[in-house]
């Protein structure tokens, strides 16, 4: 993955814990685990949004 690519996390997230990071990119939105950072999901705003949701309301138990 692109060295160059700014890789933001939760200010929620502990500093020295794993946490779900996010880089905004012109063609949507890549997102990866911190603890093993070469999968990245590559998606757009819209559904990335419908993924926070659907987490805050419990409905992916």
């Amino acid at each position: 993955m692109n060295a160059l690519i700014a890789w933001q996390k939760s200010s929620f997230s502990e500093p020295d814990g794993s946490c779900v990071e996010i880089a905004w990119r012109n063609s949507g939105v890549m997102v990866r685990e911190s603890d093993d950072p070469e999968p990245v999901i590559h998606t757009d705003r819209g559904c990335l949004r419908a993924l926070i949701v659907a987490i805050k309301l419990g409905g992916l138990r």
